[in-house]
């Protein structure tokens, strides 16, 4: 444990100071391998992303899980380093069907190189990510990466039919959540546990909590997208809005409106015929209906989920870290 712990004040600091060791091996080990002998614009765009800063949640809660469970070997380094990879591959992925232009304050690679550089990239990363998972030995953590990757571009590719579709409810939504978001914070959980030999109600105990902490995660950005400060959560309010992707916060709205307001939300999010002074009426809808309130409700109750998963964890600090990791992730509401 780094010395360091115990100054830090937010739960991934403390996380992220407790696994100071084990992240430096991570971050050498994603160093080694996004290079390429032939290819030098990877490691370009991949430093891009990789080094633009970033929590590293989705590595850290794999070493977390693999040292509270009791791992002493090298195989966390390489999972939580696959992790990183299938993530930051996404990333760039994402970019470039949202035809992004910043993220985490900077210009995206697609907008810095090309689409062609960033799609080709992100390829080479989720390739590398197997090649890591291999190492392992392990089936069943291959199993477990591999059906992630696949549940992420599922949950994208539902996402470009549902996300401008007012028929979308609270189940296609959290399909939607589950596959781009919450695969990969399980699975970066569930896999810290197999590798380090925990038994199945632990595993399964992990699994829960990635799971839930990833819907809440996600909500919460969706939510902070109407309602949050554009210098803490580094989008503009409104993005979502303007992007016509259906959150839940409008699907709940949607779900309460009359005549006249669903003509509304078929205009803006439906046709994107969007006008001034429409985002202004879209946050009075979401007032009007409560969906906003509703929606932290929803976010609080999944934190909630999260730490009543690790219930069936052994006592550990870094338990301790992943519950008040967990209020920290909705504590972004308050």
């Amino acid at each position: 444990m780094s010395l360091d712990t115990a100054a830090a004040t937010k739960p991934h600091e403390r996380l992220a100071a407790y696994l100071a060791e084990d992240m430096e091996a991570v971050n050498g080990l994603i160093r080694d391998r996004m290079a390429s002998e032939h290819a030098p614009r990877i490691p370009e765009v991949t430093a891009h992303l990789v080094e633009a800063g970033g929590k590293r949640l989705r590595p850290m809660l794999t070493l977390a899980t693999a040292r509270l469970c009791g791992y002493e070997g090298p195989y966390h380094v390489h999972l939580a380093s696959t992790v990183e990879f299938i993530h930051t591959a996404t990333l760039l992925h994402d970019d470039v069907v949202d035809e992004s232009n910043q993220r985490r304050g900077r210009p995206t690679a697609n907008l810095l190189w090309d689409n062609k550089s960033s799609v080709l990239v992100g390829d080479y990363l989720f390739a590398r990510s197997f090649q890591l998972m291999v190492e392992t030995g392990s089936l069943r953590v291959l199993d477990i990466l591999a059906n992630a990757a696949a549940t992420i571009a599922e949950g994208e590719v539902l996402q470009l039919s549902a996300a401008q579709d007012l028929a979308t409810d609270e189940e296609i939504y959290l399909k939607v959540v589950r596959g781009k978001t919450a695969a990969l914070f399980s699975a970066a959980t569930e896999v810290g546990g197999v590798i380090a030999g925990a038994d199945e109600a632990q595993i399964r105990a992990l699994f829960t909590y990635g799971d839930a902490l990833g819907i809440a995660f996600q909500i919460v950005d969706d939510l902070l997208d109407y309602g949050g400060d554009a210098a803490q959560t580094g989008k503009n309010v409104g993005d979502d809005f303007r992007e016509r992707k259906l959150t839940l916060p409008v699907i709940k709205a949607v779900a309460q409106a009359d005549e006249t307001e669903r003509a509304f939300w078929q205009r803006v999010i439906e046709k994107g015929d969007q006008r001034e002074g429409d985002l202004e009426h879209a946050l009075s809808l979401l007032d009007k209906h409560g969906a906003m309130e509703a929606t932290r409700a929803d976010a609080l109750a999944y934190a909630a989920q999260a730490k009543a998963a690790l219930d069936a964890v052994q006592p550990h600090p870094l338990t301790d870290m992943l519950r008040d990791l967990a209020d920290y992730v909705v504590a972004r509401l308050t």
